[in-house]
């Protein structure tokens, strides 16, 4: 070998450096080649993960905002249809009125008829009586001795059958 000084050796240093040359390489390629591909498809896995969070809050964002301005459209129409109702209820309630009104003056105008047709026949049958006892009394008399006698019977009579009239009419 050669006399350098320090005893340099060049082809020991050429060989570690070799050596450090092949455990480099053989580093790079098993460990970190793997190991940087790894953590590059984590990041963009969690950056995948960041804009798909990020779509979906702006989608939950839109769908609020849609489903507030829906609620405050549906609060106007039941209010609308609240206020419809009451309108028809309102008309409903007026026309049963009506209609109980009409009935009412239907039942009173004929139970005026059916009372008129009762006083007339209650009247017919008070005169047809009357008439009746007018013949008997008339008969009577005809048949009593005395004019005095008769003449008592007849207004008797007649006293029993403005009775019997003014009873029928009550």
């Amino acid at each position: 070998m050669s006399n350098l000084p320090l005893n340099i050796n060049f082809t020991q240093i050429f060989l570690h450096l070799l050596n450090f040359l092949i455990l480099f390489a053989i580093l790079y390629f098993l460990l970190y080649k793997p190991v940087k591909k790894f953590m590059e498809n984590r990041e963009k896995a969690y950056q995948d993960m960041d804009d798909e969070a990020r779509d979906n809050l702006r989608v939950s964002e839109e769908t609020k905002a849609e489903y507030a301005a829906k609620l405050s459209g549906a609060e106007t129409e039941i209010t609308q249809m609240k206020t419809k109702s009451r309108e028809e209820l309102a008309r409903n309630r007026d026309s049963q009125i009506q209609a109980a009104k009409d009935e009412a003056e239907k039942i009173i105008r004929e139970a005026k008829e059916e009372a008129g047709r009762e006083k007339e026949r209650i009247l017919a049958e008070a005169q047809a009586e009357i008439s009746e006892m007018v013949t008997d009394a008339t008969e009577k008399l005809a048949l009593k001795a005395t004019a005095g006698e008769a003449f008592d019977q007849f207004l008797d009579a007649v006293d029993l059958a403005e009775e019997r009239g003014s009873k029928h009419e009550q």
